[in-house]
């Protein structure tokens, strides 16, 4: 407050906000977890509003929106980077057995308490499904060439 940065201090009484409202709604105090829940969704529903302005135009919202996700940021857990999430995604596929887009959320299942907080579920949900679809392609081109061999083996002995 003494620093003269407004949107900070209003950025941060909203924060404080949320997880009171929510406090109060549950009638008990969050733990430490919970409040970064709270934040959490308070960076989605910007990132959100970030879309929706620039898709009607106002960058200068959505400048403002952005502004306030890196402030809600500061106070978030370290964010995981795409490469630390395809490894996640690759222990996930391998601890599931998940061999198909049909095991999408068996692996999110597995997923979501190790990112929760670090990574937008969005963009986890998306190189979950992308990993399945390679796994799943390769495992069609792997039929496909064994089959290819069934034939012409077949074709040799007739």
């Amino acid at each position: 407050m003494r620093s003269g940065d407004s949107l900070r201090r209003d950025v941060l009484r909203m924060a404080q906000n949320a997880v009171y409202l929510v406090e109060k709604r549950d009638r008990r105090e969050l733990t430490d977890d919970e409040v970064v829940a709270v934040l959490t969704r308070e960076v989605k529903t910007r990132r959100e509003s970030v879309d929706a302005f620039k898709r009607g135009g106002r960058d200068d919202l959505a400048a403002k929106e952005e502004s306030e996700i890196g402030i809600l940021q500061d106070y978030l857990p370290e964010q995981l980077d795409d490469a630390a999430i395809d490894a996640l995604v690759s222990q996930a596929v391998a601890a599931t057995g998940a061999s198909n887009a049909r095991d999408l959320g068996k692996v999110m299942g597995w997923l979501s308490p190790r990112t929760r907080g670090r990574a937008d579920g969005r963009r986890v949900s998306e190189l979950v499904a992308r990993a399945l679809a390679r796994s799943d392609l390769a495992a069609h081109a792997d039929d496909a060439h064994q089959d290819a061999q069934d034939a012409s083996t077949k074709a040799g002995r007739t």
